[in-house]
């Protein structure tokens, strides 16, 4: 049997999923460690929990040693040690450290979290990353300024899908924002470039180091874009065409990424984009599993169970999957008028959803619907979505497009 010890903060979202998956592995003793209650993982999934620890602060090293420590003595020596927040990697590679547990160590995890130390390992690599520098006060950002230009992107050194991320197209925005962050040095920021161009997201699974499987996605627009404007419908698009030769420099350059950063086992998620000369830049990558329903998507395409697949991974070390057979996107649904974003919004209308089922219903496989009277949604994912699916890349795309122009979801305060 193998010990696998699940951290999480809150189990909520996609945690349940998660821990589901996990539980389902054969051969599996599986514990947790949180901080709030476990209602949310049903009366059933409970049941096959051997043991569970709380702390105060699951994001402490130190609490986390003391919860992995117990459920050791309890349960026997931990084979693994798993948590899907971006803000876990850390303190469980710091963790893993110290009391030998295999899998991605500390050091490794902060070339993933530190986004400036990131830049600076990638570049010493050789790989193509936008102009950046680690502010730790105003000067510093306007100094970077002077030599790079507008516009300038402006971040926490430890974020997560583009929250806090804001854009600044003048020395008065970059003023302005900077003096909202405030960076010191022990407050650090990130500046960078910005870059144009289509961006893109590759996921890669890894063994040991060594990717055994990947998978690419675009994002239309751009998640910046997205988040400064909160109206925006967007979408998701997994091409059927993975192995297709415009993809050789992404798997050239996400592959040595990895390697260079110190991936070990389990799946990564890299942001890059290529400029419109064609050439590719390396925005970010994170050593955890994709949000934007992009394990839904990878599911779909080839007709599989991914976090089913991922739990082996990552519990036992093992993956496999079957061929891709479809391409698969994703339009979010995203509430205009007051209180758009998560601002006090609700929803008094869903217009255009008839017309959409009557052009591409048929290729719709999954949708979450808005309902009228729901608050909006904070999250960049809106107040609902559909997915479609196809052989044809073309018609799925076509079929995105027909979601976001047709289904408008209207607000009121």
């Amino acid at each position: 049997m193998s010990h696998v010890v699940f951290v999480s903060p809150f189990y909520y979202g996609m945690s349940p999923r998660f821990v589901a998956a996990i539980a389902n592995v054969p051969g599996v003793r599986l514990s947790l460690v949180r901080q709030g209650g476990l209602d949310a993982l049903g009366p059933a999934l409970r049941q096959r929990i051997q043991a569970d620890y709380r702390v105060d602060n699951a994001f402490d090293p130190d609490q986390l040693c003391r919860a992995v420590s117990w459920l050791s003595e309890k349960l026997g020596p931990v084979d693994r040690l798993i948590g899907t927040f971006e803000q876990l990697q850390v303190p469980l590679g710091d963790v893993r450290d110290r009391l030998g547990i295999v899998g991605m160590g500390g050091a490794s995890a902060r070339n993933f979290r530190d986004k400036d130390r990131m830049k600076e390992v990638l570049a010493a690599a050789g790989l193509p990353v936008a102009k950046h520098r680690r502010l730790e006060s105003v000067a510093d950002g306007l100094a970077f300024a002077k030599t790079t230009g507008y516009p300038l992107i402006v971040k926490p050194l430890a974020g997560a899908g583009a929250v806090a991320t804001l854009r600044a197209n003048n020395e008065a925005e970059l003023r302005s924002y900077l003096a909202q962050m405030r960076p010191s040095p022990t407050n650090p920021l990130q500046c960078e470039e910005f870059v144009v161009g289509i961006e893109r997201s590759f996921e890669v699974v890894s063994i040991d180091g060594v990717p055994v499987f990947h998978s690419l996605t675009r994002y239309d627009p751009p998640p910046l874009q997205v988040l400064e404007n909160p109206w925006i419908q967007w979408t998701v698009l997994l091409p059927r065409e993975v192995e297709h030769p415009a993809y050789d420099e992404t798997r050239r350059v996400g592959f040595a990424a990895i390697k260079a950063l110190g991936m070990d086992t389990g799946i990564s998620h890299m942001e890059w984009f290529r400029r419109r000369d064609g050439s590719i830049v390396i925005g970010e990558i994170a050593a955890r599993p994709p949000g934007a329903q992009i394990l839904s998507l990878m599911s779909l395409a080839h007709d599989t169970d991914f976090l089913a697949r991922w739990a082996q991974l990552v519990a036992r070390g093992t993956f496999a999957m079957p061929p891709r057979k479809y391409a698969v996107g994703v339009a979010f649904f995203r509430g205009q008028g007051p209180g758009a974003g998560g601002r006090g919004g609700r929803i008094a209308a869903i217009h255009g959803v008839e017309a959409a089922q009557s052009k591409i219903g048929h290729l719709v496989v999954e949708a979450k619907l808005p309902q009228v009277g729901q608050f909006s949604s904070s999250s960049y994912e809106g107040e609902g979505f559909a997915i479609v699916r196809h052989q044809d890349t073309a018609v799925v795309e076509d079929a995105l497009r027909t979601l976001v122009r047709t289904v408008r979801i209207e607000l009121k305060a």
